[in-house]
């Protein structure tokens, strides 16, 4: 059987999955991988001649091919449909996958489509290492891969609340980074603070937590506050967990380091935590769901429970990453995808 992916899309996301599938695919058991390139542009000649020679196929428009063979390149497939038809997985990293599966994806019933974060109401919301019990079982072919603040959220509430029934309120203040090193625009001059337009979550940092564990079970009240800064470096989560009963300082650290999901740091700046990610990371990138900064963690017992309280850094689309491939390799292999992505581990970090 060939295992045929096709990445849609080549932005901040597309880019290193296209190049991570294109580099472990033998592994991984894939046959082929495509991406399609919607615009030719003069300044990603280097991007696209790199993903070619990492292995991967260029895909464009039929009324394009001129366009990029004049800049040097030689797409592989002329037709965005029938590369579509031939991929037996397909990956959007486009900020337009709803609008993508209504126009070309419903049509087909045999495929796994995989959307990113943005595109909430895509298909069944994922976070490898979150709800893999539940995927498991699944029974559709629409796949949402949750977003990057998602992820930690979550990671959080399920490394320090083992029994989520302990949790008794969670809240959630994301610090966003204004814009992607790789952008040019929606940067800020200064921190811009954002209105709570959820009545019952706050914003949708943790009703997106909510609904990707509601896909297991309900948990008790979260709430989510987000601003932004004027930095490109990472997002920050200042997070504050009420749970029953005792939980020492040192016990919580041993649960933190006990989930591989989750690296731990000495660290109290973003500019180290992500230079350490592009020294040494896969990509220069950090496939951990979240790096918790030790200094930063506090308990306090009150009557019976205990109030946790810290900060920590998100990988930004490094830890949604992985999601994007575990999901693919269940597309492939149905139950047996967690063997193949222990070829994965060695990119998560314990210490940063």
């Amino acid at each position: 059987m060939r295992n045929i992916v096709l990445v849609v899309g080549t932005g901040t996301i597309g880019e290193p999955l296209i190049g991570l599938l294109a580099d472990c695919k033998k592994k991984l058991g894939i046959s082929e991988v495509m991406f399609h390139k919607r615009t030719p542009l003069k300044d990603e000649v280097a991007k696209v001649q790199s993903l070619i020679k990492r292995g991967a196929k260029l895909v464009v428009n039929s009324d394009k091919v001129k366009e990029f063979q004049e800049l040097g390149h030689k797409p592989k497939y002329i037709s965005f449909d029938k590369a579509l038809a031939r991929a037996n997985v397909v990956i959007d990293c486009t900020p337009a996958g709803n609008y993508n599966k209504e126009k070309y994806y419903l049509k087909y019933k045999n495929k796994m489509f995989i959307a990113q974060g943005s595109e909430k109401g895509f298909g069944f919301p994922y976070a490898y290492g979150v709800n893999d019990e539940v995927i498991e079982d699944l029974n559709d072919n629409f796949i949402q891969v949750v977003s990057c603040n998602t992820h930690n959220i979550a990671c959080l509430i399920k490394t320090i609340t083992p029994n989520v029934f302990d949790l008794i309120s969670g809240d959630f203040v994301c610090i966003r980074r204004a814009n992607d090193i790789s952008q040019n625009g929606s940067f800020i001059a200064s921190p811009e603070v954002g209105a709570h337009d959820d009545t019952v979550f706050g914003t949708h940092h943790a009703r997106d937590a909510a609904d990707l564990f509601a896909t297991m079970y309900k948990i008790p009240n979260i709430y989510s506050s987000a601003m932004k800064l004027n930095t490109q470096y990472m997002h920050v989560i200042r997070f504050n967990l009420v749970v029953r009963g005792t939980v020492a300082k040192h016990n919580l650290i041993a649960r933190l380091r006990e989930n591989k999901f989750v690296a731990m740091t000495e660290k109290t700046l973003a500019n180290k935590v992500f230079s350490f990610g592009r020294d040494h990371g896969y990509y220069g990138r950090i496939f951990n769901q979240t790096v918790v900064s030790t200094p930063s963690l506090a308990t306090t017992a009150l009557n019976g429970t205990t109030q946790i309280s810290g900060f920590c850094f998100t990988p930004q689309d490094g830890n949604s990453l992985l999601s994007s491939v575990a999901a693919t390799m269940y597309a492939m292999h149905g139950k047996d995808y967690k063997s193949y992505m222990y070829h994965f581990d060695d990119m998560l970090f314990e210490e940063i």
